[in-house]
């Protein structure tokens, strides 16, 4: 059985006249007659029953009807779908994000891109930048929203990656609300080495704590780490307990309990996010509209690529 002969058989059984089903299927009568012949023959049974005045389906085929409209539907679902899919309007898209990216472009970039492309599934998956450019470059993530990384940096990797800017902010030292630094309106490189510091590490996240060791690097000494932790909100807690500073992006304002202060480095180094990709991915249509979304939401949040 051919779907080709269950659409002859469903223009038959809807319009009850061969004449006007071959002109429904612009072909002429006499095939259509052999074809559902054929049908007959296949499922073992009449499905009309033909007289000269008039034709009327048989009890097997008013079962036919039912169950080959229910089929002939599918498949043209299954075709839209795959159409969407081709056209990247369907599918599924798994994007990873460091923490910080929740406090500037992730909440509009899934808003957004859930409004516009409603059919495909969208997986948000939070990862240090280091753990997210190897799940990029294995393929279990399509995109990664990560902070300072260079993927062009890993030479050993056959897998190469496409990334690009869409958010800047400063860094800014955090501090206990009771330092001397505290009250300052910025705080030079200088000053922030001589207080213990809050870092991560630099396996998990090799960009940020590179941008973080070059925007400090024309101090006398490197900054003294008293404590390493993946997450901002522990490094937070730390320096709310007068454990040490903490260098970190902007958005962590956001994060500020009335017990830290947020002073600006002088000199107003940035930090950056990126969308990375694998190279070959990004004639994906999916994962272009992400990006689209992600750099107006990126616009509309404050400080853009420069």
């Amino acid at each position: 059985m051919e779907l080709r002969q269950l659409r002859y058989f469903m223009a038959v059984a809807d319009e009850l006249h061969f004449g006007r089903a071959a002109q429904k299927l612009h072909m002429s009568q006499p095939p259509l007659s052999v074809q559902i012949g054929r049908l007959e023959r296949e499922v073992g049974t009449s499905l009309f029953d033909r007289s000269t005045r008039r034709v009327q389906l048989t009890p097997a085929g008013r079962h036919l009807q039912e169950r080959a409209r229910r089929i002939l539907d599918e498949v043209d679902t299954v075709r839209a779908d795959m159409r969407d899919y081709v056209e990247g309007l369907a599918g599924q898209l798994s994007v990873g994000f460091v923490s910080s990216a929740n406090y500037t472009v992730l909440p509009d970039v899934v808003q957004l891109f859930r409004s516009r492309s409603a059919k495909i599934a969208l997986t948000l998956v939070p990862l240090t930048s280091g753990e997210q450019l190897e799940r990029v470059r294995d393929g279990t993530l399509d995109i990664g929203i990560v902070r300072d990384e260079d993927p062009a940096a890993d030479h050993a990797s056959s897998i190469p990656l496409t990334a690009e800017v869409v958010f800047e902010e400063r860094l800014v030292a955090c501090l206990p609300i009771g330092h001397p630094l505290a009250q300052r309106t910025e705080v030079t490189v200088d000053e922030i080495v001589e207080v213990p510091m809050i870092s991560y590490p630099r396996s998990l996240m090799p960009g940020f704590v590179d941008r973080v060791t070059d925007a400090l690097s024309t101090a006398p000494h490197p900054m003294n780490v008293v404590e390493e932790v993946v997450h901002q909100e522990t490094a937070l807690g730390f320096v709310a307990a007068g454990v040490g500073a903490s260098i970190l992006p902007e958005s962590v304002r956001q994060l500020i309990p009335a017990s830290i202060a947020v002073v600006p480095l002088a000199g107003a180094p940035k930090t950056r996010l990126l969308a990375v990709r694998q190279t070959r991915a990004t004639g994906d249509a999916r994962g272009t509209a992400f990006i689209e979304c992600l750099r107006e939401a990126a616009a509309s949040s404050g400080v853009l690529n420069g």
